[in-house]
Formats: C-alpha cells, structure tokens, sequence
C-alpha cells in the first residue's frame, strides 16, 4: 500500500509539471488536467488517510467533508451567503441541482486533508480534549484558506467559476475566505467529534511529510499558474500565507 501511495503522489507531481506546461503553451490544453489532478490527490489522500488512521476514519473523513462541501456550495451557489454572490460555468460538470460540480466537494477533500494533518502536527504535545479539537479545526480551516488565497483569483480568470460581484481581493469577496475557513473548521470540527478517540497515528506508520509535500506541490503549482496567467498579486501574498505551514509540515 505504501508503494502504492508513493507512486500515486509521483504521479500528481508529473501531472501537475504537465499542466503548467499546458498553461505555458507547450503541451497541448485539451487534456483536461484541472479534474485529474483533483482526482489524483483525492486518491492520494484516501490512501495516504487509511495507512494514517485506518479505512473507516479514512472514508468517514471523506464522506463528511464531501457532504459538508456541497452543503455549504449549494447554499453559498444559491444564496451568496456563505461565500459571496458567485455560480459555476460549464466547464465542470456535471452539477449537483444545476449547483455546484460534483468534483468541488472531491476537491475540498484534496486540500482539507493535508491541512488537517498539518494542524494536528501544530498542536501534537496537546492531550486529546475538546480545546485540541477546537484548535485542531481553527488551524485547519487557516492552513485551507491560505491555499485559497492564490487559488480563487486564477480559478476565476481561468473561468471555473464566476463572481458576480468585484469583490476588494483581486476581484474575490474577502467573505469568501471567511466561508473557505468556516467549510473547513465545521468539516474538521464533526470529523474529530465522530473519530474519538485520538485519530493520530502511530510510530513508523507512513509518513506525514507526504501530505505535507501535496500541500506544497499544489500551492507552488498555483503560484506558478498565477505568474503565468499576470496575476502577481495572489502569487506572492499565497506564497507568504502557505510558506509557514509547509515549513512548519516539513520541520516537525
């Protein structure tokens, strides 16, 4: 299994040098990469997360932050509330109620995961209590939203999805980062609630630096992505909001 996951995450990497190369106009851009990559680090993760904490804590992890990802889209897709005014275009469907895409939630997974992991590694010395739940999910839901902070400004130019209003952020609502951080902290907040008791793993089972390299490769990639694209702007402040929690991944 470990192989497995090794070569899983190898494959991400390769695939995600092969999209910016697309981006660039060096390989041809009709493969579409954006929903690969997604599923990619979703496998990724669920085998990583089974090897990490078992199959049951593993799939329940992914039900609830799938769930709990299309609840608060769906609401946020046809209210504004939650996020800001914004609808998805066509180019990820199919859609949940004509909503949301269903591969938003698979994403959601994807990056909650190894921001969980990193939070969990932030407050490890912490006994098992409801304050380390809390802090667990609070820091999660920050380490998330940093990677969105690169991430929604080119998603939009890149026409995943539209805002239908010009938000202060580089056309991006600054609620919407308040509703990433809230999806995030609810999502982590009911899984450590249902796993109790601890969910860490134990000594010389595999190794959490592999999340923590998803994380990394997936936010350099969206800096990239950015430059390329002209929007310097989300870049560099996602490189100060995600470098701390790389670090702080790669030293403890």
């Amino acid at each position: 299994m470990r192989r497995v996951t090794t070569f899983v995450l190898g494959a991400y990497a390769f695939s995600t040098t092969l999209a910016i190369l697309s981006v660039l106009g060096i390989l041809p851009s009709q493969f579409p990469f954006t929903q690969f990559n997604t599923l990619l680090a979703f496998v990724f993760g669920i085998l990583h997360a089974s090897q990490r904490f078992g199959w049951g804590r593993a799939i329940l992890l992914a039900v609830i932050v799938f769930l709990t990802g299309l609840a608060f889209e769906s609401v946020g897709v046809a209210t504004g509330l939650v996020y800001g005014p914004y609808h998805y275009s066509d180019q990820l469907d199919p859609k949940f109620l004509g909503l949301v895409p269903y591969l938003i939630p698979i994403a959601w997974f994807m990056m909650i995961y190894p921001s969980f992991v990193i939070a969990e590694k932030l407050c490890g010395k912490i006994s098992a209590s409801l304050a380390r739940i809390i802090l667990v999910a609070v820091i999660g839901g920050i380490i998330m939203a940093a990677w969105d902070l690169a991430m929604d400004p080119l998603m939009a130019r890149l026409g995943y999805w539209v805002w239908e209003v010009n938000g202060t952020y580089f056309g991006v609502p600054v609620q919407n980062f308040w509703g990433w951080w809230l999806t995030t902290f609810v999502a982590l907040l009911i899984f450590q609630f249902m796993a109790r008791p601890s969910i860490r793993k134990e000594p010389n089972e595999i190794p959490d630096l592999w999340v923590v390299i998803l994380y990394a490769i997936t936010g350099l990639a969206t800096v990239v992505v950015d430059i390329i694209l002209g929007l310097p702007g989300p870049a560099l402040i996602g490189i100060i909001a995600m470098a701390p929690w790389v670090l702080t991944g790669f030293l403890l």
